[in-house]
């Protein structure tokens, strides 16, 4: 996975207000979170500015926290000593996790905010998901959220911009998203976001990153999943929904 870099230092005005606040991210995986036991073992992967894994922290789970870019990991840093929370922040890609974690270690693997289409086709897709697969204990469950890619392609290449200001930080600003979609699933496609903040004074300031994306049908990620010794128990794949949450848990 790649990017992210420019993006880091706002990525805030990409959060909903609900998941903000670490205890707002965390909550909304309530249900995922009462199948552990306490004082699990729990590896936020692809972590970005460190939300989920310092709302896990907070609960008392041991929780460790990866990204590919290290902005995002200092960020996360950051987050952790401004809640007090006990994290630990590791710059690592999908493919670098076993030279950071031995086999078997995490009770759950979150992967979370379409991470993991940012994996360069199925091969790496596959890869990434029998890396994150191997992290866990027997039973153990990897906790992912995709957007529904379906929904993505038929809307086409376009420019979506937000209709309302977002307020982070006593800054305002407009999130705007420009969609490059491929003729065919398997090839690169392209995503860039701006974030144009607007200060009192009415100056207009945009950070925007342009990133690479792999699109995957829910068909092919529960035939990968499985490939990578998954069995998924839950799925709220719906065509119609902007995105999907799975839960599978290591055979």
């Amino acid at each position: 996975m790649a990017g992210y870099g420019a993006l880091a230092e706002v990525y805030e005005w990409l959060i909903s207000d609900e998941k903000l606040p670490p205890a707002g991210f965390a909550a909304s995986f309530d249900d995922v979170l009462s199948l552990l036991p306490a004082n699990a073992h729990v590896l936020d992967c692809s972590c970005g500015t460190g939300q989920l894994a310092v709302g896990l922290a907070g609960r008392g789970m041991q929780v460790v926290a990866t990204d590919a870019s290290e902005a995002m990991v200092r960020r996360t840093a950051e987050l952790s000593e401004e809640f007090g929370a006990s994290v630990r922040a590791v710059r690592a890609n999908w493919e670098e996790l076993r030279d950071h974690f031995q086999d078997n270690t995490f009770d759950m693997v979150f992967c979370v905010g379409n991470s993991l289409g940012h994996a360069r086709g199925a091969t790496s897709r596959g890869a990434a998901l029998e890396s994150m697969s191997r992290l866990l204990r027997p039973g153990g469950r990897l906790v992912l959220t995709s957007r529904t890619w379906e929904r993505v392609r038929a809307r086409g290449s376009r420019l979506e911009i937000s209709d309302r200001l977002v307020r982070r930080n006593g800054r305002d600003a407009v999130v705007v998203y420009r969609w490059e979609i491929a003729p065919h699933w398997e090839e690169e496609h392209h995503i860039e976001i701006a974030i144009a903040q607007v200060d009192a004074t009415g100056l207009v300031l945009v950070r925007s990153e342009l990133l690479s994306c792999w699109p995957y049908r829910y068909e092919e990620l529960e035939v990968e999943l499985h490939r990578a010794g998954l069995r998924t128990e839950l799925s709220t794949f719906d065509r119609e929904a902007e995105n999907y949450m799975v839960v599978a848990s290591r055979v």
